[in-house]
């Protein structure tokens, strides 16, 4: 952005940008980022803040071609770029690539709607790699084709991405029927629709689902967009949606290896109110401990929430084959099964997760490589 005029203030620097747009920037502020604060190989604030009077005097401020020369009553000299000024207003978050508003969907995307992409292009190609993880954050859910008939193969697409979050069920995970499981998800009944590890502090963000095999009959997968949920729950329940919102409620995962626990609510918001996480498994909730005149209307609400996930009008349902993989927000879209037949046939899926800032990481970097 083109600068147009600067106006000096002894404890402020008031800039006029050229499409008519105004900023001011404290003058503790401007010395705070001044280019000599951080260090130049990596980037990281080495001045000390205490060092610096609370109230320094901006004198004067010049302007040539792409730099600001700033002159401070001590004798400090900052040499600051437009572009910084431009990209860092104060009362205006800088640009991020990886913050993609998330299109909310329902039942009447149909599979056919939910965006597709060929796992060859992924593993080569660092522009098709980040359209479709834009598109993965955008819809919260997308599917990889074309897969190679090895176990490694979707960890591979999720390798391109960053590091394996690692859990108390292992790096990667296999949803196969087991003798004697220690989740539903290693058996062959109905598995309704949930976000995975609630109990986890922070709860894994992103999941890769690779299908090996899906020979029984049955075993649909089936999901919801939770913020779509959320926000319908918003506007026809709001006080379910307050409660849900700002009641941390138990969640408990615990076997003979392990004892996770942790108190959150099911909806989490951020500053401004936007829905950010939706936390619900009504298997690994524990055991409800709000005061018991909370109660009543937490049950209500809680109640709601499950109702909404159980309503045809939110699912998408679809049997994966082999050489597809689902990859899905879990801290965003509820997924679940129907029941199949171990009898009747394998049903083998292969797992992954990769955290929320993995993938923001990767999608920045993308950013910079091929801009859009």
């Amino acid at each position: 952005m083109t600068l147009s005029t600067l106006e000096v203030r002894a404890d402020a620097l008031l800039v006029t940008w050229a499409d008519g747009t105004r900023a001011t920037y404290p003058a503790l502020w401007l010395r705070d980022n001044c280019p000599s604060a951080f260090h130049p190989q990596t980037h990281e604030r080495v001045l000390d803040l205490l060092a610096l009077d609370l109230s320094p005097v901006l004198l004067s401020a010049d302007h040539t071609g792409e730099t600001v020369t700033l002159r401070y009553a001590d004798g400090h000299r900052s040499l600051m770029a437009t572009a910084l000024l431009s990209a860092h207003r104060p009362g205006k978050p800088a640009a991020d690539p990886a913050d993609i508003a998330p299109q909310l969907w329902r039942g009447d995307l149909t599979t056919a709607g939910i965006p597709r992409f060929a796992a060859a292009q992924l593993l080569a190609d660092d522009a098709a790699l980040g359209t479709w993880m834009r598109e993965t954050a955008r819809f919260g859910l997308t599917i990889v084709d074309g897969l190679a008939d090895h176990i490694n193969a979707g960890v591979d697409v999720a390798k391109r991405i960053g590091f394996l979050r690692e859990t108390n069920f292992g790096t990667t995970f296999e949803v196969v029927n087991r003798p004697e499981p220690n989740n539903l998800a290693y058996t062959a009944v109905t598995l309704p629709l949930h976000t995975d590890l609630p109990n986890q502090e922070a709860p894994p963000g992103y999941q890769f689902l690779h299908c090996l095999a899906n020979e029984a009959t049955g075993g649909g997968s089936l999901f919801a967009d939770g913020f779509a949920l959320a926000e319908d729950l918003r506007v026809e329940d709001p006080e379910a949606f307050r409660l849900l919102g700002e009641t941390p409620i138990p969640f408990r995962f615990h076997d003979h290896e392990a004892d996770f626990r942790v108190h959150a609510p099911v909806i989490q918001l951020d500053r401004h109110g936007k829905v950010t996480e939706v936390r619900y498994n009504a298997h690994i909730a524990a055991m409800f401990d709000m005061p018991a005149d909370v109660m009543p209307a937490y049950y209500r609400a809680y109640r709601a929430m499950m109702a909404k996930t159980r309503e045809p009008r939110y699912q998408l349902t679809f049997k994966l084959a082999a050489g597809e993989m689902v990859v899905f927000d879990n801290r965003r879209v509820l997924h679940g099964r129907e029941s199949f037949d171990p009898s009747s046939g394998l049903r083998h899926l292969h797992g992954c997760y990769v955290d929320r800032g993995e993938f923001s990481s990767r999608l920045r970097l993308l950013a910079r490589a091929h801009p859009l």
